[in-house]
């Protein structure tokens, strides 16, 4: 532990990210998620969405990345979790903050409550929580 101390309440500084078509094209090829509605304007508009959608996974990707900011140079992420709860397109704005729930002081795991933001803000993509160790 650094000698920063951590409280219940504190803030979890923003990770954001704003994909692009290029962006989930490549994300779906490292993650082989090839499902037409995350490039394919036409298809996913075929499927009621308002144009290419970001993967689950990609969200997964910036709850950690949020996580692993948090604890810092020799931290550990030791869990994530998340759960979609609206869709994000190409050229969103998506934004990660959090708090700090909880603080083990025998094993030093601090949890964070996570939530991602999307667009203007008013939407809630994910909601999740992280657990970490800090450095």
């Amino acid at each position: 532990m650094t000698g920063r101390h951590i409280t219940v309440g504190q803030a979890v500084l923003p990770v954001e990210l704003t994909p692009d078509a290029i962006t989930l094209l490549r994300f779906g090829a490292v993650t082989r998620n090839a499902h037409r509605i995350h490039y394919d304007t036409a298809f996913a508009r075929a499927e009621g969405l308002a144009g290419p959608v970001v993967m689950a996974q990609l969200h997964g990707c910036l709850f950690h990345r949020a996580a692993t900011e948090f604890a810092g140079t020799g931290g550990r992420v030791l869990e994530v979790e998340w759960q979609n709860r609206a869709p994000a397109s190409v050229g969103d704005r998506l934004v990660v903050t959090g708090t700090v729930e909880s603080v083990d002081a025998v094993s030093g795991a601090v949890v964070l409550g996570l939530m991602e933001r999307c667009g203007t803000g008013e939407v809630v993509c994910c909601r999740g929580r992280a657990v970490v160790v800090r450095g």
